[in-house]
């Protein structure tokens, strides 16, 4: 089963990127042939710096083999290393009528957050169709929230079929287990764009500056609390064992537990969780060279596939 799927290097990843995604896709590597990239020209819609875009591309990269994906297994690579994308989303968009692209919810919603409303995020689906189509993905990884995105490129596949003969493999959405919303300091949903993360790679002082931050209600220590209703328990739940969570769930309950022992416990199993990562992030930052191979090897490979599924298209419309 071919798996892909890709991530953008808007900046640092975050416990609310792994929880939601990334160990899912280091998941997904056993026994598949999977495709997972570095979405760069997808970040140029938000970043407009080039040696922070570079940054970022490195870093991301950097940090996804840290975590675990595997060159062995799959084939990690930067989106902007496969030029045959760009030309396959300029063959999907002389088929996709305008208004499919206009009743995407997340083009409304970013203009709506304060992104300018300029023609790469609007026609940002194709894109994506692009990078889908552009290696016979079977399953697409997806949040319930990205779903849409996946029909239209389903839709537009399906259209180009129907103009040009049978060239496109439909792909199916992978959707992700629902994860608890991963609360953020600030007890909404983590993200950049609220700048309420904590970051996967910060250092365990960092973590627990970060963690010393978490938004808590004024109920006294002796008081009873409830956990179904706390933000500092929801992400304490998501890193600790089924009998550690139910302990302090029953301590909340009893009252006498502060939050500031829910914090300290919660920074630890933080630090812990990634402990072997932050090593194996430093011993690739240490050696850039180790991480450039892996990214052209991963682009040899994804451009073999990518220039078989381009040339069926050119030839099915005209242009090969």
């Amino acid at each position: 089963m071919r798996i892909l799927s890709g991530i953008q290097p808007s900046g640092p990843l975050h416990i609310g990127n792994y929880l939601g995604a990334i160990r899912q896709y280091i998941a997904l590597q056993q026994g598949n042939d999977a495709y997972y990239f570095v979405a760069n020209y997808h970040a140029l819609t938000s970043v407009r710096d080039a040696a922070r875009l570079r940054q970022y591309t490195f870093d991301v990269l950097t940090d996804l083999l840290a975590l675990g994906l595997d060159p062995e297994r799959a084939c990690v690579f930067v989106q902007s290393d496969v030029p045959e994308t760009t030309e396959l989303a300029w063959l999907l968009t002389t088929v996709t009528p305008m208004s499919w692209l206009e009743k995407c919810v997340s083009y409304k919603d970013k203009v709506a957050q304060g992104l300018p409303a300029e023609h790469g995020l609007f026609a940002y689906p194709i894109l994506q169709a692009a990078d889908i189509l552009l290696y016979d993905a079977d399953l697409v990884p997806v949040g319930q929230d990205q779903k849409q995105h996946l029909e239209i490129t389903r839709d537009v596949a399906e259209r180009f079929n129907n103009t040009y003969g049978p060239t496109f493999k439909l792909p199916e959405p992978h959707i992700l287990p629902q994860v608890a919303v991963v609360p953020g300091l600030d007890g909404r949903k983590m993200s950049k764009s609220y700048d309420n993360t904590i970051e996967i790679f910060d250092d365990p002082k960092t973590i627990e500056k970060k963690v010393r931050r978490i938004v808590t209600d004024s109920t006294p220590v002796e008081a009873p609390k409830n956990p179904d209703t706390d933000n500092l328990y929801q992400l304490f739940a998501l890193f600790a064992d089924e009998e550690e969570r139910a302990e302090m769930a029953r301590r909340y309950r009893a009252g006498g537990l502060g939050y500031g022992e829910v914090k300290k416990r919660l920074a630890a199993l933080i630090a812990e969780r990634f402990a072997e990562a932050r090593e194996r992030r430093a011993a690739l930052v240490a050696d850039p060279a180790r991480v450039e191979q892996v990214r052209q090897a991963g682009a040899e490979r994804a451009r073999k596939t990518a220039r078989i599924v381009l040339e069926r298209a050119r030839q099915a419309c005209g242009v090969g």
